[in-house]
């Protein structure tokens, strides 16, 4: 496995690129390894790299995110992470985890390679390390959608993940409630309002979304979101959202898009 991602690697333009495929190829190593623990019964996939896996995304990820969407006994993503670190170490990979502490329902694990980029020749320090964050949501808010989907990204995967609405409903949470400005954030949200044949975001589950972390402005039943939207928009740092997309970005000039005229144009969709 580990000369198979040699191979990928080496053909990258740049070491920034090379670093993004690495990242990607052991993102799908792991969802390979937690398909075969069962951890896909229980959870649906989601967030931005369920984007680009599923949906060809053109930006990297960094995190893999997940939903619990059914479960007949107490969850603990624990169980699964022990059991993917034990096959990766076997396959030549030093890994440290980093347990995150609890947030509310949610439950997170840093997966960190040290060393990695200096031995796939991305990194002139032995010291550096690649990184992948995997977070659950334990408790997520009603009303959520799941469909199962085959995919092909370096093995066949068999994903359960949130369906195309639901995916919508989650980032426009994100960008509402975040507490800081994260480009990729805005990049995926232009990316689901110029595809015209993208659903509309699931409103039964943003609703729930926004009452269970403490939505304080118009009741969520009755907001106006593309004012809502608007109002975010008015609060970004442009320039800073396109600098923490920048290093991400398959296709460089669609950054030019994350600006407030071009975003409040695209909210049309949503009136």
């Amino acid at each position: 496995m580990k000369e198979e991602l040699r191979n990928i690697v080496s053909n990258a333009p740049s070491s920034i690129v090379g670093l993004n495929l690495a990242t990607e190829y052991l993102q799908s190593r792991i969802l390979g390894l937690m398909q075969e623990t069962g951890a896909m019964i229980p959870l649906a996939f989601c967030g931005g790299t369920a984007l680009r896996f599923l949906y060809g995304l053109h930006r990297f990820s960094e995190d893999l995110d997940f939903s619990l969407v059914k479960t007949d006994k107490e969850f603990s993503l624990a169980e699964y992470i022990h059991k993917v670190v034990h096959v990766l170490n076997r396959e030549g990979y030093t890994i440290r985890t980093r347990w995150n502490p609890s947030i509310g329902a949610v439950q997170g694990v840093m997966l960190k390679f040290p060393g990695l980029p200096f031995e796939l020749g991305l990194a002139a320090r032995s010291a550096q390390y690649l990184s992948i964050r995997v977070e659950t949501d334990t408790n997520p808010p009603a009303g959520v959608g799941t469909e199962i989907t085959v995919v092909r990204k370096f093995q066949m995967l068999r994903l359960q993940h949130l369906d195309r609405s639901s995916l919508f409903a989650g980032k426009i949470h994100a960008i509402l409630e975040r507490k800081y400005t994260k480009g990729r954030d805005f990049y995926d949200l232009a990316w689901y309002l110029s595809n015209r044949e993208w659903p509309d975001p699931n409103m039964v589950m943003l609703r729930n979304a926004l009452v269970q972390t403490g939505w304080q402005r118009p009741r969520a039943d009755s907001m106006d979101l593309h004012n809502e939207l608007v109002m975010r928009f008015a609060s970004v740092d442009w320039k800073a959202a396109r600098r923490d997309v920048q290093p991400f970005i398959e296709k460089p000039e669609e950054i030019e898009i994350l600006n407030m005229k071009d975003m409040t144009t695209l909210l049309k969709k949503l009136r």
